[in-house]
């Protein structure tokens, strides 16, 4: 049902679109079939929501197959030149910043701030009130707890094998991040690892073992360094 709201100009809405009120689209936006908006959206230039994933001729992965219409709760907002893919589904009050992307099968929620330029890949969960940060990468099969930190060019990874060996096929792992972990700019985690309740990876440090609840990491490989301070734990703030 389509409910009134402010266009802007070039703007694709395709057919079953549902919007709340007050929705707000800028210019150049493409809006897929069948995606529902809440209220209070606002939607900023040249972004496109409801893409429907497709597949390399050579990739390991199964045929797509054409996938359910995104989801944008109420009060969210879509940053400019941002992509949210088909069967991805948005919380309210998300901030999802410029030129970030979230892929298909990804469920984000209330209140968490995607940054810019961030990738969120497909079968991911993101809970409530994460703060993902500039250029960050979130590998597929992934799992972050609500209250998750992950500072700016953090990269996760998902395949041990690195792309040989049939073996591989299924044995793709992400990470896990449970809550209010911590993970800190240009860290490296590698397939599989969790990181436990209030874990905090120290910038820089490569992640090849799990990391203890309120323990800090630190270096190449991470190894623990001292307990998290009393102070910064989830509990106290």
């Amino acid at each position: 049902m389509m409910k009134p709201v402010k266009v802007g100009q070039n703007v694709v809405i395709e057919d079953g679109v549902e919007f709340g009120e007050n929705v707000t689209i800028g210019h150049n936006v493409i809006i897929y079939a069948g995606t529902k908006i809440g209220k209070n959206v606002m939607i900023q230039d040249n972004a496109v929501i409801g893409k429907q994933p497709t597949r390399a001729k050579n990739s390991i992965l199964p045929e797509v197959k054409k996938l359910p219409p995104a989801v944008i709760g109420d009060g969210t907002t879509l940053g400019t030149s941002s992509i949210i893919y088909a069967n991805a589904e948005l919380g309210e009050e998300v901030f999802v910043a410029d030129l970030a992307t979230i892929r298909e099968r990804v469920t984000i929620g209330n209140q968490t701030i995607v940054g810019r330029g961030v990738s969120v890949e497909n079968d991911c969960t993101v809970g409530e009130k994460c703060k993902l940060e500039t250029n960050c990468y979130i590998t597929a099969y992934s799992n972050l707890a609500n209250y998750v930190f992950v500072a700016p060019y953090v990269v996760t990874t998902n395949d041990n094998y690195m792309a040989r060996s049939k073996e591989r096929y299924d044995k793709f792992k992400g990470v896990t991040v449970k809550e209010g972990g911590r993970i800190g700019a240009n860290a490296l985690i590698l397939p599989g690892k969790v990181i436990h309740e209030d874990g905090t990876v120290a910038a820089g440090s490569i992640v090849s073992r799990d990391v203890e609840q309120e323990t800090l990491v630190v270096g190449s490989p991470a190894k623990p360094l001292r307990k998290v301070p009393e102070d910064q734990l989830l509990r106290n703030q």
